[in-house]
Protein backbone atom coordinates (compact mmCIF):
# COMPACT_ATOMS: atom_id res chain seq x y z
CA UNK A 1 0.00 0.00 0.00
CA UNK A 2 2.83 2.21 0.72
CA UNK A 3 4.28 2.41 -2.52
CA UNK A 4 0.82 3.15 -4.34
CA UNK A 5 0.48 5.95 -1.70
CA UNK A 6 4.09 7.24 -2.71
CA UNK A 7 3.71 6.78 -6.37
CA UNK A 8 0.26 8.69 -6.37
CA UNK A 9 1.81 11.58 -4.34
CA UNK A 10 4.78 12.18 -6.83
CA UNK A 11 2.55 11.51 -10.18
CA UNK A 12 0.40 14.28 -8.63
CA UNK A 13 3.48 16.50 -8.56
CA UNK A 14 5.03 15.73 -11.46
CA UNK A 15 1.88 16.61 -13.71
CA UNK A 16 3.94 19.50 -13.85
CA UNK A 17 4.58 18.59 -17.02
CA UNK A 18 1.73 20.09 -18.15
CA UNK A 19 3.10 23.47 -17.57
CA UNK A 20 5.60 24.08 -20.32
CA UNK A 21 2.68 23.63 -22.84
CA UNK A 22 0.36 26.42 -21.49
CA UNK A 23 3.98 28.75 -21.91
CA UNK A 24 2.70 30.35 -24.70
CA UNK A 25 -0.87 31.03 -23.78
CA UNK A 26 0.56 32.52 -20.07
CA UNK A 27 2.72 34.67 -22.00
CA UNK A 28 -0.02 36.42 -24.16
CA UNK A 29 -2.11 36.40 -20.88
CA UNK A 30 0.33 38.86 -19.29
CA UNK A 31 1.51 40.27 -22.27
CA UNK A 32 5.13 38.91 -21.77
CA UNK A 33 7.62 37.77 -24.26
CA UNK A 34 8.54 34.11 -24.48
CA UNK A 35 11.36 34.45 -22.28
CA UNK A 36 10.37 35.64 -19.65
CA UNK A 37 8.39 32.01 -18.94
CA UNK A 38 11.76 30.95 -17.74
CA UNK A 39 10.83 32.29 -14.25
CA UNK A 40 7.95 29.81 -14.03
CA UNK A 41 10.64 27.38 -14.40
CA UNK A 42 12.96 28.49 -11.98
CA UNK A 43 11.09 29.41 -9.08
CA UNK A 44 9.32 26.06 -9.12
CA UNK A 45 12.91 23.67 -9.50
CA UNK A 46 14.98 25.53 -8.04
CA UNK A 47 12.86 25.80 -4.86
CA UNK A 48 12.54 22.25 -4.66
CA UNK A 49 15.90 21.19 -5.57
CA UNK A 50 16.45 22.07 -2.32
CA UNK A 51 13.54 21.60 -0.19
CA UNK A 52 14.19 17.88 -1.24
CA UNK A 53 17.08 17.11 0.66
CA UNK A 54 15.58 19.72 3.51
CA UNK A 55 12.29 17.47 3.45
CA UNK A 56 13.79 14.31 3.18
CA UNK A 57 15.82 15.00 6.47
CA UNK A 58 13.10 16.67 8.44
CA UNK A 59 10.99 13.56 7.69
CA UNK A 60 14.03 11.45 9.56
CA UNK A 61 13.51 13.58 12.49
CA UNK A 62 9.21 13.87 12.73
CA UNK A 63 8.07 11.41 10.80
CA UNK A 64 7.85 10.23 6.87
CA UNK A 65 4.34 9.97 6.38
CA UNK A 66 3.67 13.70 8.44
CA UNK A 67 5.92 15.37 5.75
CA UNK A 68 4.95 13.66 2.83
CA UNK A 69 1.41 14.88 3.40
CA UNK A 70 2.05 18.08 4.55
CA UNK A 71 3.74 18.00 0.86
CA UNK A 72 0.64 17.09 -0.80
CA UNK A 73 -1.71 19.66 1.28
CA UNK A 74 0.65 22.36 0.47
CA UNK A 75 0.46 21.54 -3.37
CA UNK A 76 -2.88 21.89 -3.09
CA UNK A 77 -2.60 25.29 -2.06
CA UNK A 78 0.04 26.25 -4.32
CA UNK A 79 -2.28 24.98 -7.32
CA UNK A 80 -5.11 27.35 -6.25
CA UNK A 81 -2.14 30.17 -5.47
CA UNK A 82 -1.15 29.49 -9.25
CA UNK A 83 -4.25 28.85 -10.49
CA UNK A 84 -6.00 32.19 -9.74
CA UNK A 85 -3.33 34.89 -9.66
CA UNK A 86 -3.90 38.34 -11.02
CA UNK A 87 -0.80 39.09 -11.60
CA UNK A 88 2.84 37.41 -13.04
CA UNK A 89 4.10 37.92 -10.06
CA UNK A 90 1.38 36.19 -8.51
CA UNK A 91 1.57 32.87 -10.37
CA UNK A 92 5.49 32.88 -9.55
CA UNK A 93 4.35 33.41 -5.49
CA UNK A 94 2.47 30.29 -6.42
CA UNK A 95 5.05 28.49 -8.37
CA UNK A 96 7.49 29.08 -5.48
CA UNK A 97 4.97 27.18 -3.21
CA UNK A 98 4.59 24.57 -5.38
CA UNK A 99 8.57 24.02 -5.53
CA UNK A 100 8.62 23.68 -1.43
CA UNK A 101 5.21 21.11 -1.26
CA UNK A 102 7.51 19.41 -4.53
CA UNK A 103 10.37 19.25 -2.33
CA UNK A 104 8.50 17.79 0.47
CA UNK A 105 6.96 15.03 -1.32
CA UNK A 106 9.87 13.93 -3.67
CA UNK A 107 12.59 13.65 -0.29
CA UNK A 108 9.94 11.60 1.49
CA UNK A 109 8.65 9.34 -1.25
CA UNK A 110 11.87 7.33 -1.57
CA UNK A 111 12.21 7.09 2.12
CA UNK A 112 9.00 5.75 2.56
CA UNK A 113 9.16 3.04 0.05
CA UNK A 114 12.61 1.69 0.86
CA UNK A 115 11.45 1.52 4.68
CA UNK A 116 8.44 0.07 4.28
CA UNK A 117 10.18 -2.85 1.87
CA UNK A 118 12.79 -5.78 2.54
CA UNK A 119 16.00 -4.98 1.21
CA UNK A 120 16.02 -7.35 -1.18
CA UNK A 121 12.84 -5.36 -2.58
CA UNK A 122 13.89 -1.96 -2.06
CA UNK A 123 14.96 -1.78 -6.05
CA UNK A 124 11.73 -2.36 -7.35
CA UNK A 125 10.01 -0.33 -4.91
CA UNK A 126 12.25 2.78 -6.03
CA UNK A 127 11.40 1.60 -9.31
CA UNK A 128 7.60 1.80 -8.74
CA UNK A 129 7.78 5.25 -7.90
CA UNK A 130 10.02 6.35 -10.29
CA UNK A 131 7.42 4.87 -12.77
CA UNK A 132 4.76 7.16 -11.51
CA UNK A 133 7.28 10.15 -12.34
CA UNK A 134 7.60 8.91 -15.86
CA UNK A 135 3.71 8.34 -16.07
CA UNK A 136 3.22 12.01 -15.29
CA UNK A 137 5.97 13.54 -17.89
CA UNK A 138 4.01 11.28 -20.67
CA UNK A 139 0.42 11.73 -20.12
CA UNK A 140 0.83 15.49 -18.57
CA UNK A 141 1.55 17.27 -21.85
CA UNK A 142 -0.87 15.09 -23.83
CA UNK A 143 -3.31 16.18 -21.19
CA UNK A 144 -2.59 20.04 -21.07
CA UNK A 145 -2.80 20.23 -24.87
CA UNK A 146 -6.59 19.38 -24.18
CA UNK A 147 -6.77 21.57 -21.10
CA UNK A 148 -5.46 24.73 -22.41
CA UNK A 149 -7.29 24.52 -26.14
CA UNK A 150 -10.37 24.03 -23.80
CA UNK A 151 -9.96 25.92 -20.50
CA UNK A 152 -7.05 28.19 -21.18
CA UNK A 153 -3.89 27.87 -19.10
CA UNK A 154 -5.31 28.19 -15.74
CA UNK A 155 -6.54 24.91 -16.10
CA UNK A 156 -3.30 23.11 -15.99
CA UNK A 157 -3.45 24.34 -12.11
CA UNK A 158 -6.86 23.91 -11.43
CA UNK A 159 -7.34 20.39 -12.85
CA UNK A 160 -4.27 19.06 -10.36
CA UNK A 161 -6.13 20.37 -7.09
CA UNK A 162 -8.75 17.18 -6.77
CA UNK A 163 -5.69 14.61 -7.36
CA UNK A 164 -3.76 16.21 -4.23
CA UNK A 165 -6.17 15.87 -2.40
CA UNK A 166 -7.30 12.95 -3.12
CA UNK A 167 -3.89 11.76 -2.69
CA UNK A 168 -3.72 13.31 0.82
CA UNK A 169 -6.76 11.75 1.75
CA UNK A 170 -5.48 8.58 1.40
CA UNK A 171 -2.19 9.39 2.68
CA UNK A 172 -3.92 10.29 5.68
CA UNK A 173 -6.17 7.21 6.22
CA UNK A 174 -3.83 4.93 4.78
CA UNK A 175 -0.31 5.79 6.10
CA UNK A 176 1.43 5.88 9.42
CA UNK A 177 2.62 8.82 10.21
CA UNK A 178 5.67 7.31 11.49
CA UNK A 179 8.43 8.46 13.73
CA UNK A 180 12.04 9.27 14.05
CA UNK A 181 13.99 6.65 15.22
CA UNK A 182 15.31 6.64 18.40
CA UNK A 183 19.05 6.97 17.70
CA UNK A 184 18.83 9.43 14.67
CA UNK A 185 21.38 11.57 13.93
CA UNK A 186 22.07 14.18 11.35
CA UNK A 187 23.60 13.68 8.05
CA UNK A 188 27.03 15.14 7.99
CA UNK A 189 29.19 16.71 5.73
CA UNK A 190 31.51 13.58 5.69
CA UNK A 191 28.72 11.24 4.87
CA UNK A 192 27.68 13.05 1.94
CA UNK A 193 31.76 13.27 0.61
CA UNK A 194 32.17 10.20 0.88
CA UNK A 195 33.15 8.75 -2.86
CA UNK A 196 29.83 6.18 -3.59
CA UNK A 197 27.55 8.98 -2.38
CA UNK A 198 29.67 11.70 -4.95
CA UNK A 199 30.11 9.08 -7.37
CA UNK A 200 26.54 8.16 -7.80
CA UNK A 201 25.29 11.92 -7.11
CA UNK A 202 27.87 12.99 -10.32
CA UNK A 203 26.43 10.14 -12.53
CA UNK A 204 22.74 11.59 -11.39
CA UNK A 205 23.77 14.61 -12.60
CA UNK A 206 25.16 13.95 -16.31
CA UNK A 207 22.20 11.24 -17.07
CA UNK A 208 19.66 14.26 -16.28
CA UNK A 209 21.44 16.77 -17.56
CA UNK A 210 22.02 15.13 -20.59
CA UNK A 211 18.41 14.05 -21.47
CA UNK A 212 17.41 17.93 -20.67
CA UNK A 213 18.74 18.13 -24.49
CA UNK A 214 15.51 16.11 -25.51
CA UNK A 215 13.43 18.22 -23.40
CA UNK A 216 14.97 21.46 -24.67
CA UNK A 217 14.99 21.19 -28.27
CA UNK A 218 13.60 17.89 -29.92
CA UNK A 219 9.76 19.87 -29.90
CA UNK A 220 11.61 22.49 -31.85
CA UNK A 221 13.18 20.00 -34.74
CA UNK A 222 9.61 17.43 -34.66
CA UNK A 223 7.57 20.58 -35.24
CA UNK A 224 9.84 23.14 -37.26
CA UNK A 225 11.85 21.28 -38.90
CA UNK A 226 10.04 18.15 -39.76
CA UNK A 227 6.71 20.49 -40.21
CA UNK A 228 4.89 17.85 -37.96
CA UNK A 229 1.51 18.81 -36.39
CA UNK A 230 1.03 19.25 -32.71
CA UNK A 231 -0.71 16.17 -32.33
CA UNK A 232 2.16 13.47 -34.56
CA UNK A 233 5.22 15.52 -32.92
CA UNK A 234 3.36 14.81 -29.23
CA UNK A 235 3.13 11.65 -29.74
CA UNK A 236 6.97 11.16 -31.03
CA UNK A 237 8.39 13.23 -27.95
CA UNK A 238 6.43 11.33 -25.41
CA UNK A 239 7.91 8.48 -26.36
CA UNK A 240 10.88 9.36 -24.52
CA UNK A 241 9.13 9.82 -20.73
CA UNK A 242 7.42 6.78 -21.95
CA UNK A 243 10.68 4.30 -22.12
CA UNK A 244 11.74 5.93 -18.82
CA UNK A 245 8.25 4.60 -17.47
CA UNK A 246 8.71 1.25 -18.50
CA UNK A 247 12.56 1.52 -17.69
CA UNK A 248 12.38 2.35 -13.82
CA UNK A 249 10.96 -1.09 -13.04
CA UNK A 250 13.17 -3.12 -14.67
CA UNK A 251 15.91 -1.01 -13.57
CA UNK A 252 14.49 -1.59 -10.16
CA UNK A 253 14.34 -5.98 -10.66
CA UNK A 254 17.54 -5.85 -12.28
CA UNK A 255 18.77 -4.12 -9.35
CA UNK A 256 17.58 -5.92 -6.54
CA UNK A 257 18.58 -9.29 -8.52
CA UNK A 258 21.55 -8.44 -10.03
CA UNK A 259 23.19 -5.07 -8.04
CA UNK A 260 22.80 -1.60 -9.09
CA UNK A 261 26.16 -1.78 -11.12
CA UNK A 262 25.31 -3.25 -14.49
CA UNK A 263 22.19 -1.75 -14.85
CA UNK A 264 23.67 1.87 -14.42
CA UNK A 265 26.21 1.13 -16.83
CA UNK A 266 23.71 -0.40 -19.52
CA UNK A 267 21.24 2.37 -18.89
CA UNK A 268 23.87 5.46 -19.18
CA UNK A 269 25.12 3.62 -22.26
CA UNK A 270 21.45 3.17 -23.77
CA UNK A 271 20.86 6.63 -23.03
CA UNK A 272 24.18 8.18 -24.62
CA UNK A 273 23.50 6.01 -28.02
CA UNK A 274 20.00 7.13 -28.15
CA UNK A 275 21.53 10.70 -27.63
CA UNK A 276 24.18 10.02 -30.21
CA UNK A 277 21.55 9.19 -32.66
CA UNK A 278 19.77 12.29 -32.49
CA UNK A 279 22.50 14.18 -32.73
CA UNK A 280 22.23 13.11 -36.55
CA UNK A 281 18.62 13.37 -37.26
CA UNK A 282 17.94 15.93 -40.28
CA UNK A 283 15.12 16.56 -42.20
CA UNK A 284 15.28 13.03 -44.14
CA UNK A 285 15.37 10.78 -41.21
CA UNK A 286 13.24 8.08 -41.25
CA UNK A 287 10.29 8.22 -38.44
CA UNK A 288 10.70 4.96 -37.30
CA UNK A 289 15.10 5.90 -36.33
CA UNK A 290 13.65 8.93 -34.12
CA UNK A 291 11.21 7.10 -32.26
CA UNK A 292 13.72 4.55 -31.65
CA UNK A 293 16.29 7.05 -30.74
CA UNK A 294 13.94 9.09 -28.56
CA UNK A 295 12.25 5.70 -26.47
CA UNK A 296 16.23 4.14 -26.12
CA UNK A 297 17.36 7.57 -24.19
CA UNK A 298 14.14 7.46 -21.94
CA UNK A 299 14.99 3.68 -21.68
CA UNK A 300 18.45 4.09 -20.77
CA UNK A 301 17.48 6.89 -18.35
CA UNK A 302 14.66 5.10 -16.62
CA UNK A 303 17.05 1.66 -16.22
CA UNK A 304 19.82 3.96 -14.78
CA UNK A 305 17.98 5.88 -12.56
CA UNK A 306 16.16 3.43 -10.04
CA UNK A 307 19.41 1.35 -9.62
CA UNK A 308 21.71 4.52 -8.76
CA UNK A 309 19.24 5.83 -6.61
CA UNK A 310 18.95 2.44 -4.87
CA UNK A 311 22.99 2.97 -4.17
CA UNK A 312 22.50 6.46 -2.76
CA UNK A 313 19.67 5.01 0.17
CA UNK A 314 21.75 1.93 0.75
CA UNK A 315 24.58 4.47 1.70
CA UNK A 316 23.10 5.76 4.74
CA UNK A 317 21.31 3.95 7.71
CA UNK A 318 17.98 3.33 8.32
CA UNK A 319 17.52 6.45 10.15
CA UNK A 320 18.32 8.89 7.17
CA UNK A 321 16.46 7.12 4.64
CA UNK A 322 14.33 10.31 4.38
CA UNK A 323 17.85 12.49 3.74
CA UNK A 324 19.55 9.64 1.37
CA UNK A 325 16.31 10.30 -0.41
CA UNK A 326 15.96 14.11 -0.80
CA UNK A 327 19.63 13.65 -1.81
CA UNK A 328 18.58 11.60 -5.01
CA UNK A 329 16.55 14.17 -5.84
CA UNK A 330 18.96 16.94 -5.36
CA UNK A 331 21.94 15.84 -7.44
CA UNK A 332 19.16 14.91 -10.51
CA UNK A 333 17.19 18.26 -10.39
CA UNK A 334 20.58 20.41 -10.20
CA UNK A 335 21.40 18.06 -13.42
CA UNK A 336 18.22 18.94 -14.67
CA UNK A 337 19.24 22.72 -14.57
CA UNK A 338 22.49 22.74 -16.07
CA UNK A 339 21.14 21.17 -18.87
CA UNK A 340 18.86 24.07 -19.47
CA UNK A 341 22.13 26.59 -18.92
CA UNK A 342 24.30 24.32 -21.13
CA UNK A 343 21.96 23.17 -23.98
CA UNK A 344 20.37 26.85 -23.75
CA UNK A 345 23.46 27.97 -24.69
CA UNK A 346 24.81 26.06 -26.95
CA UNK A 347 21.90 26.07 -29.25
CA UNK A 348 21.85 29.99 -29.02
CA UNK A 349 25.38 30.12 -29.86
CA UNK A 350 25.03 28.06 -32.59
CA UNK A 351 21.99 28.65 -34.31
CA UNK A 352 22.92 32.08 -35.81
CA UNK A 353 26.18 31.23 -37.50
CA UNK A 354 25.85 27.49 -38.41
CA UNK A 355 21.80 27.47 -38.78
CA UNK A 356 19.43 25.13 -37.26
CA UNK A 357 20.28 21.57 -38.16
CA UNK A 358 24.00 21.92 -37.09
CA UNK A 359 23.12 24.06 -33.78
CA UNK A 360 20.54 21.06 -32.83
CA UNK A 361 23.03 18.22 -33.77
CA UNK A 362 26.09 20.10 -31.94
CA UNK A 363 24.04 19.97 -28.64
CA UNK A 364 23.12 16.39 -28.94
CA UNK A 365 26.99 15.42 -29.11
CA UNK A 366 27.59 17.59 -26.33
CA UNK A 367 24.54 15.44 -24.29
CA UNK A 368 25.97 12.41 -25.95
CA UNK A 369 29.34 12.75 -25.30
CA UNK A 370 28.53 13.66 -21.57
CA UNK A 371 26.83 10.44 -20.82
CA UNK A 372 28.87 8.24 -22.51
CA UNK A 373 31.66 9.51 -20.26
CA UNK A 374 29.26 8.97 -17.20
CA UNK A 375 29.28 5.30 -18.29
CA UNK A 376 32.76 4.86 -18.72
CA UNK A 377 32.80 7.01 -15.10
CA UNK A 378 30.69 4.74 -13.93
CA UNK A 379 33.30 1.48 -14.29
CA UNK A 380 34.93 2.84 -11.81
CA UNK A 381 35.54 1.00 -8.82
CA UNK A 382 34.12 3.12 -5.62
CA UNK A 383 35.22 1.29 -2.94
CA UNK A 384 33.76 -0.09 0.21
CA UNK A 385 29.95 0.74 -0.49
CA UNK A 386 27.20 0.10 1.70
CA UNK A 387 25.03 -2.56 0.53
CA UNK A 388 21.07 -2.12 1.44
CA UNK A 389 21.25 -4.49 4.18
CA UNK A 390 22.59 -1.76 6.63
CA UNK A 391 18.83 -0.17 6.58
CA UNK A 392 17.42 -3.26 7.58
CA UNK A 393 14.44 -2.89 9.86
CA UNK A 394 15.60 -4.49 13.43
CA UNK A 395 13.59 -7.46 14.62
Amino acid sequence: MTRWIAAAGVFVVSLDSMVNIAFPSMAAAFRLPPEQMRWVIICYVGTYAFMSFGGGALADRVGHGRVFSVGLALSAVGFVLSGTAPTFGGLLGGRVVQGVAAGLVYGTAPGLVTLAAPPEQRGRALGFVSAGIGLAFTTGPLIAGLLVAAFGWRAVFHIRVVPALGALAWALVALPAGRAAVDHRLVSLRQIVRVPVLHAGLLSFIANAGIFAIWLLAPFYLVERRGLDARVGGALFMLTPLGWTLGAPLGGRLADRVGARGPVIAGLALEAAGLGLLSRAGAATPMPALAAALFGAGLGLGLFQVPNMASVMAAFGREQQGAAGGLAFLSRTLGVVAGVLVFAQVFAARRGPAGFEAAFAEAFVVAAAAVAAAALLALAPTGGQPRSGTTRRPP
